[in-house]
């Protein structure tokens, strides 16, 4: 997997329900959405640093957020599939994880790989099913 930043055209798709004739584009380049503010259900964990793509299926596998203005103050990945509501405007992403958890995750490392034991640590943590059990 390698940063998005790699790539010159990353999208993310805008959550169903914004129709063609919403003001709001449906998608978004990655580069736009960096510095959106990250909101777990109970309040703020960070902002969207960078992406991680997934090199074999070229699907958004993480968000890479960074937490250095909240309390833990380090890097987590967090999946696409537990973002719970984008609201474009307000550039906030809303993710259905608590704060404790995300405190709790492993911290991400850019230097080092994403590995399966990593996952098994990001995903128990979170208490989300893997994506690759599914």
């Amino acid at each position: 997997m390698y940063p998005s930043e790699l790539y010159e055209e990353n999208f993310v798709e805008e959550p169903q329900g914004i129709g063609e004739n919403s003001e709001e584009s449906h998608i978004r380049s990655t580069s736009e959405v960096q510095n959106y503010q990250i909101h777990a259900e109970d309040g703020g964990i960070g902002h969207v640093d960078s992406f991680l793509v997934d090199d074999e299926t070229w699907k958004i596998r993480y968000l890479i957020v960074d937490t250095k203005n909240w309390q833990s103050g380090k890097k987590v990945l967090i999946a696409p599939a537990w973002i719970s509501d984008v609201r474009w405007s307000e550039k906030r992403v809303f993710v259905s994880l608590d704060q404790k958890k995300v405190e709790n995750a492993p911290e991400y490392d850019p230097d080092a790989p994403i590995s399966r034991a990593y996952e098994e640590k990001l995903y128990s943590a979170y208490g989300k099913k893997p994506y690759w059990k599914e």
